[in-house]
């Protein structure tokens, strides 16, 4: 049989390093299936349940390994549900190229069935590369430019191919006017800002007192230079949540999160410094940096784009965080005051404390921080931590303490509900040697993430470490929305749209043939985490928690306030248990330590 399109597209990804590929099946690509079918497994394919969640675990697979994420998925609903996975991996910078079928060419614009304009869809999320081929011969640079682009862009691509094209035979291009030869291969370059820039941003670091420090998903990789530049400037440093594993929280001048789910460390230092270094970050969350005036900046980021964004920068460095801070290193002096840092360290030391507390106090039937806290200290070695958005994901910003070694991640720019399974399967293939732990609140399981258990329950058989956990704080509340409500809009919870049903989780998961663990009292929390850590099946951790322990913010505003008492004012339907969960937080941080 001569080799097909879809054959050469198999074993072109194969060139590029592709090992991976997340997807769904259907008739408008099935051509590229029957390649992969021949392949004899040379690129494994992961059947989601959802082309949402394939590309949702293409993302992820790109942030944990820092490969190129590949998903796949047929013509029309099949191409666009690929749609919000693939702007989570836009949003987070991250290389993914989505091969997409298409209906036949003589078929294209009469209205065929699954006919949809792919290349305007696409547009928007892979706008830096989105073509459809046309010819055989087309194929080849249309995959070599989308995996190159993708990958030094850390962007989205995606290539559409018609379904008669993909079982058509291969033949290279042709040596005349026209065609084009084009090559596999691509290695990042070495970006580092220029000496007199260096120069400058080192002269304004030197002449600050208060340094503060702001890391994100770009430190992933300069841990110990981040560490070595704040050692040197006595900084405190907080972390952007895509940048929560860039440091270990047992360095006492580790702040942890900063903003909506932040900590009042990070807080106090952003309010109090005299200089201010961010490095790979796009925290959104201006309130939350110093105010305009207050301190000078430096930026240090791989992307110009998104110099002097969110606080208006001194001197901006545009290059790789660790050559860069490798460079600035040797011009910065040393501080000779402990006091700025010492300062720091009192905070976060008693915030610590105040998690703790927070966490231990009584709660209907479980507070949610303790399911976090117990997780904590038994966090195995080399862990990889995922999260959902929602109300769990502060619990995950703020009671996680990260170790070196550790990963961790969420949708960041997005912020999109339904991530957190699909990130922990593609955490799988990604490193197989490493337990994984997901945190899922009820709603994103309700909405696509108890289909994925069933994914889970297909393929851990395959996995090298067999602990995989997923976590779903049941409060039957969409909960992080329902304090928006209060705190933000002034209005009392509307039960239409935020009470959900009460589902076992716990046991879906046994008649799929996982684990399933159920706690429903404080007491089990901790033996509860050991059991999952210990069984050799993947567990679905089920604690039933308490929606009216209030995720706080760092600092309340009086508008806020006022927005709360608005909110009772007009008749909270759990009024009472509202007003006690929010009491017990609020005290805590008022009065540490005490009943």
């Amino acid at each position: 049989m001569s080799k097909t399109v879809g054959d050469f597209l198999v074993h072109r990804l194969q060139q590029w390093g592709v090992r991976h590929l997340f997807g769904y099946p259907g008739d408008g690509i099935n051509g590229v299936f029957g390649a992969l079918n021949r392949a004899d497994g040379k690129i494994r394919f992961i059947q989601a349940r959802h082309e949402e969640m394939a590309a949702f675990m293409a993302s992820a697979y790109a942030k944990f390994s820092g490969r190129l994420g590949v998903c796949i998925a047929t013509s029309g609903p099949g191409a666009s549900h690929l749609i919000t996975g693939l702007y989570d991996a836009l949003l987070d910078h991250q290389p993914v190229l989505a091969i997409v079928g298409q209906q036949a060419r003589n078929a294209l614009g009469g209205q065929y069935q699954q006919e949809l304009d792919l290349v305007s869809m696409f547009k928007d999320v892979a706008g830096a590369y989105i073509a459809q081929a046309s010819s055989p011969a087309q194929v080849r640079h249309l995959v070599d430019r989308a995996a190159r682009i993708a990958l030094s862009r850390r962007t989205v691509t995606a290539i559409v191919l018609p379904n008669d094209l993909q079982d058509e035979a291969y033949e290279d291009p042709p040596r005349a006017h026209g065609t084009l030869r084009s090559g596999v291969g691509y290695s990042a370059p070495k970006i580092v800002p220029y000496d007199a820039d260096l120069d400058r941003a080192a002269d304004v670091l030197n002449g600050g007192k208060k340094v503060a420090m702001l890391i994100g998903a770009g430190a992933l990789g300069a841990t110990d230079e981040v560490i070595a530049i704040a050692d040197r400037l006595s900084a405190g440093c907080a972390k952007a949540l895509l940048g929560k594993a860039a440091l270990p929280d047992e360095l006492p001048w580790v702040t942890g999160s900063i903003g909506l789910l932040g900590t009042e460390p990070s807080y106090k230092m952003m309010m109090e410094c005299d200089t201010l270094l961010m490095v790979g970050s796009a925290f959104p969350y201006s309130e939350f940096l110093p105010k305009e005036g207050q301190a000078r900046g430096i930026q240090i980021d791989i992307d110009a784009s998104m110099i002097s964004l969110r606080y208006p920068m001194d001197v901006g460095l545009v290059g790789d965080a660790a050559e860069t801070l490798r460079a600035l290193l040797p011009r910065v002096q040393q501080k000779s005051s402990r006091d700025w840092r010492q300062t720091i360290e009192d905070n976060v030391r008693g915030w610590w404390s105040t998690l703790e507390e927070r966490a231990k106090q009584p709660a209907k039937p479980v507070n949610p921080q303790r399911a976090t806290w117990e997780l904590s200290p038994r966090l195995p070695e080399r862990a990889i931590i995922t999260s959902d958005s929602g109300s769990c994901a502060n619990w995950f910003a703020r009671d996680l303490k990260m170790r070196r070694g550790m990963k961790a991640s969420l949708s960041g720019g997005l912020a999109s509900m339904g991530a957190a399974v699909p990130y922990a399967i593609a955490a799988k293939y990604a490193h197989g040697d490493r337990p994984v732990i997901a945190l899922v609140g009820d709603g994103a399981m309700q909405m696509n993430n108890m289909a994925e258990l069933i994914t889970v329950a297909k393929y851990w058989r395959d996995w090298l470490d067999h602990r995989w956990i997923v976590c779903v704080f049941n409060n039957e509340d969409l909960n992080q929305v329902t304090w928006e409500q209060r705190v933000i809009n002034g209005d009392p919870k509307f039960e239409a749209s935020q009470q959900i049903p009460n589902v076992p989780y716990s046991r879906f998961a046994e008649m799929i043939g996982l684990r399933g663990i159920y706690v429903d009292s404080p007491d089990l929390m901790a033996s509860a985490w050991e059991q999952a850590l210990a069984s050799e099946i993947p567990v679905v951790l089920e604690v039933k928690t308490d929606p009216e322990v209030p995720p706080l913010p760092p600092h309340i505003t009086l508008q806020q306030a006022k927005n709360f008492t608005a909110a009772l004012v007009k008749g909270d339907p759990n009024e009472t248990s509202v007003i006690a969960g929010a009491a017990r937080q609020v005290f805590e941080t008022i009065l540490p330590n005490k009943k």
